[in-house]
């Protein structure tokens, strides 16, 4: 739901009624994943999708049903071989939807209020609901900030299982997950359990591009496509300018390991080295590969990595450090323009993130649609870096 949260804000703002359907569960290969919301008003006007178009139209139905009964309920979508007209997904997978009416003066409503004003600002909130359960707890849920403070109610007495929930939803808040965690109805890990759908709404993650080149500039456009904060970074003031960088956050003029000293990076940070000179590129590189971001790659010809990689080892570089850098960086598409080589970085980076092969997807006979890798946990700092052009 919170992946909606700026239009679902501004009808709270504006005293709408509306009811909200969000993927609590998936089965096999489902095209959305826990956490995708579709949200009716009571004009009835759609925002948003769960299934990419296979079953919107039967959730939109459960919404503008929630909103007139004023009663939550989940909902299964799968494919039936036995009917071929009935309402299911083509893919083959199973999905389970929660349809929650938010309505004026209703207590869901002030809870789920602050968790979408909360992603509105680009605060890191969890938001945590009751998704399988008695029908009465149905969609009551716990806003949870990463201090482990929540709000809310799951019903009960207060020392149930709210404190469980909310260090549950600190712990998945803290690695930017979203998924289901099971507890007991008093708190402890057995007796009667309850299912709750955790969403997390953080900060977009970072991608910084060191090299104020124009495969650079291709870089950045598509970084913004995907979602990232993108910063550029080159210690070039006549190269490094927001007129030459529109699209990106941030245009920084620094030494690029001077500035990745104090940057922000965390797990899914990607860092992008595009400078093409050795006095930048192994300081920055050395720095780096010590960092526990997502990816860190290199640009360049296969003997600018041969030299790179010597010039590493003399600074002490290890091997397992070494082993982590991409480098030359991105897929082989035989990408010849910046915006095609632009291309084939983001689909390595892409790829590294849930653990694709980047094969053809008619090669391979693994799910097509796949979880996030496990990451080895939040760093202080938040940032990815991306290689170097040679």
């Amino acid at each position: 739901m919170l992946d909606i949260a700026e239009q679902l804000h501004r009808w709270v703002e504006q005293g709408e009624d509306f009811a909200v359907a969000t993927v609590v569960r998936t089965t096999g290969s489902a095209p959305r994943q826990p956490g995708a919301a579709l949200a009716v008003d009571s004009t009835g006007t759609a925002v948003g999708s769960v299934s990419g178009g296979c079953v919107e139209g039967a959730v939109y139905e459960l919404c503008q049903q929630a909103l007139e009964d004023g009663r939550p309920v989940v909902e299964r979508f799968g494919y039936s071989d036995d009917d071929a007209f009935a309402v299911g997904l083509t893919c083959g997978g199973v999905i389970d939807i929660l349809v929650t009416p938010v309505r004026a003066g209703e207590a869901a409503r002030d809870m789920l209020a602050a968790a979408l004003s909360a992603a509105h600002r680009g605060d890191t909130v969890a938001l945590a609901r009751i998704v399988e359960g008695p029908a009465e707890l149905l969609g009551r849920g716990l806003v949870v900030t990463p201090d482990g403070a929540f709000h809310g109610t799951l019903g009960g007495d207060e020392d149930g299982p709210a404190p469980t929930v909310a260090a549950e939803a600190r712990a998945m808040l803290a690695a930017g997950r979203t998924g289901t965690v099971l507890v007991g109805a008093d708190g402890s890990r057995c007796g009667e359990p309850l299912t709750l759908l955790v969403e997390s709404s953080a900060p977009p993650p970072r991608l910084i591009v060191f090299g104020a080149i124009d495969f650079a500039a291709a870089l950045v456009r598509l970084g913004k496509f995907l979602g990232y904060h993108v910063t550029v970074c080159d210690a070039r003031p006549v190269f490094a300018t927001a007129a030459r960088f529109p699209d990106a956050d941030e245009v920084i003029v620094d030494w690029p390991h001077r500035y990745l000293e104090t940057a922000r990076v965390d797990h899914r940070t990607v860092l992008c080295v595009l400078t093409h000179d050795a006095k930048f590129d192994v300081p920055l590189l050395q720095a780096a590969l010590r960092l526990p971001v997502a990816y860190v790659g290199a640009m360049g010809s296969r003997r600018t990595h041969e030299d790179r990689v010597r010039r590493l080892r003399a600074v002490g570089v290890t091997q397992r450090e070494l082993d982590r850098l991409r480098s030359p960086i991105g897929l082989d598409l035989g990408a010849r323009t910046p915006e095609e080589t632009a291309l084939s970085i983001a689909a390595e980076f892409v790829a590294d993130r849930y653990g694709g092969s980047g094969l053809p997807l008619t090669m391979t006979r693994t799910p097509i649609h796949r979880d996030p890798a496990p990451a080895a946990g939040p760093h202080p700092r938040d940032a990815v870096t991306i290689g170097a052009l040679g």
